[in-house]
C-alpha cells in the first residue's frame, strides 16, 4: 500500500458525543443535532462556518438530507458514507482528506446510529441479493472461531482461555464505570462474565458488546488554521483502510488467530504516521472490541504484542488503564455498545479528551500519540480502519 498520506497536515478542533444508550425519546435528528451542536460549542463556531459534511451511517438515513435537515445547513455538500462497521471512521477520512487537498477550510464529519427502536439484540439489516451459497453464519458465530483457534494454536487449555477473554471484557467493563457517556457503567466481576449465558461457544453474553443509539462528531481544518480556533487541536498522523478481496474461508494457511486486513491497514498506517515501535510509541488505542477474541487477536495482529503473547499481556494487565498501553481507556464497544456509525468517531472523542486532559477518573498521564481502530465484516473477510492521532506535531 503506497501512498503519499496525510500526516499532520488536518487537525480536528472541536468535537462532540452523545450519551451511548437506549435512546427512546431521541430520534436521529435529535442525536445528530447534539453531537454536531457539542462540536459546534467546543470549537467556539457557529454552524454557519462549516462548509462541507461527511455523514455515517449504516440504516439510520440515507443520502446527504439525513444530515442537512436537522442541522438546517444550507445547501453545502453532505455525502453520505457506509463502510460496515468502520462507518464513522469512514466519514472522519473522507472529511481529512477533502481538508487536505485545500477543496475546503473547515469540514463537519458525523456519525449516527439508531438500533433499539428496532426490538432486534443484534444488528437488523439489510442483507444484499446473493446466490444463497456463501455460509449464513450470525455475528456471534463467525468471531467465535478465533477463540479455540487460538488457544489451541498457542498452548492455552479451555480454562486459561477463559481467563483471558473474561480479563478483556473486565477490564472494558472497569474502564466504562468511570466513564459518563457509556452506556453499561457497572463493573462486572470476572465470575459473572465467565459464567454468563452461552451465545456461540465458547462465547457468553459478557463476551460480546451490545448495540446501543448514539452520535459523534468532529470539526476538522488544516493545520496551519487550527490555532485560530484553540490552542490544543488533535493532529491527524496517519488514516488507513483496508477491504480483503474474501478470500478467507477458501484459504488453507488461514487459520482464525490472524485478520490479515487489521495487519495490512495498522502497517500502512505506521509508515505514515513514522512508528516504528508500536508497543512504545502509542500511549493508548481503541479498538474494535466487538468480541472479546476479536480483542485478543488485534493486540497481535496490530503489534501491541508479538504473536503467541498476547494473552499473557492480557492476564499481565499491559492493556489496563495503569498499564504500558492502555486499550479502551473509555470503555470500548463493550461499555458503549455499537451504533455502527457513531462507534469510530466515538473513539477518536476518547482521544481527543485525553489528549487535553479532559478524560476525568480515566484520565491517562500525558498521552501524546493514539491510535483507533474499526473492523466491519467478518474474521473471513472485512475492512479494517486504522487512524494515528498526536497531540502535537511531529
Amino acid at each position: 500500500m503506497s501512498r503519499k498520506g496525510i500526516s499532520d497536515k488536518v487537525a480536528v478542533i472541536g468535537m462532540g458525543c452523545t450519551r451511548f444508550a437506549e435512546h427512546w425519546d431521541k430520534s436521529v435528528d435529535d442525536l445528530l443535532v447534539d453531537a454536531a451542536y457539542e462540536a459546534f460549542a467546543d470549537a467556539g463556531i457557529e454552524p454557519a462556518d462549516i462548509e462541507a459534511a461527511w455523514l455515517g451511517t449504516m440504516i439510520s438515513g440515507y443520502a446527504g438530507i439525513t444530515l442537512s435537515g436537522p442541522l438546517k445547513t444550507q445547501f453545502i455538500p453532505v455525502t453520505r458514507v457506509e463502510n460496515m462497521c468502520a462507518t464513522g471512521s469512514e466519514a472522519f477520512r473522507n472529511a481529512c482528506y477533502a481538508v487536505a487537498s485545500g477543496a475546503y477550510d473547515i469540514v463537519l464529519a458525523i456519525g449516527v446510529e439508531k438500533l433499539k427502536d428496532s426490538g432486534f439484540s443484534g444488528l437488523n439489516s439489510p442483507k444484499p441479493p446473493s446466490d444463497g451459497t456463501a455460509p449464513n453464519f450470525s455475528a456471534p458465530a463467525s468471531f467465535s472461531f478465533l477463540a479455540p483457534a487460538y488457544f489451541e494454536k498457542y498452548g492455552l487449555s479451555a480454562k486459561q482461555g477463559r481467563e483471558v477473554l473474561s480479563r478483556i471484557a473486565w477490564k472494558n467493563h472497569y474502564n466504562g464505570s468511570l466513564n459518563p457517556k457509556a452506556q453499561y457503567r457497572n463493573e462486572v466481576p470476572m465470575e459473572k462474565i465467565s459464567n454468563s449465558p452461552m451465545v456461540a461457544a465458547p462465547l457468553g453474553i459478557m463476551d460480546c458488546s451490545g448495540v446501543a443509539d448514539g452520535a459523534a462528531a468532529a470539526i476538522i481544518v488544516r493545520t496551519e488554521d487550527a490555532h485560530k480556533y484553540r490552542k490544543d487541536p488533535m493532529y491527524v498522523k496517519a488514516l488507513s483502510i483496508a477491504a480483503g478481496p474474501g478470500d478467507g474461508r477458501l484459504r488453507q494457511d488461514f487459520d482464525f488467530t490472524s485478520i490479515k486486513e487489521n495487519v495490512i491497514s495498522s502497517q500502512a498506517a505506521y509508515r505514515e504516521a513514522g512508528i516504528k515501535d508500536p508497543r512504545k510509541e502509542i500511549s493508548m488505542a481503541e479498538v474494535h472490541d466487538c468480541f472479546t477474541p476479536t480483542e485478543l487477536v488485534i493486540y497481535e495482529d496490530l503489534g501491541f504484542s508479538e504473536r503467541g503473547q498476547g494473552w499473557k499481556d492480557v492476564l499481565n494487565g499491559v492493556f489496563e488503564l495503569g498499564g504500558e498501553l492502555p486499550v479502551n481507556p473509555d470503555g470500548g464497544l463493550k461499555s458503549f455498545g455499537h451504533p455502527i456509525g457513531a462507534s469510530g468517531l466515538r473513539m477518536l472523542y476518547e482521544m481527543y479528551l485525553q489528549f487535553q486532559g479532559r478524560a476525568g477518573k480515566r484520565q491517562l498521564d500525558n498521552p501524546k500519540i493514539g491510535l483507533t481502530h474499526n473492523l466491519g465484516g467478518t474474521p473471513m473477510q472485512c475492512v479494517s480502519f486504522v487512524s494515528i492521532v498526536g497531540k502535537e506535531l511531529s
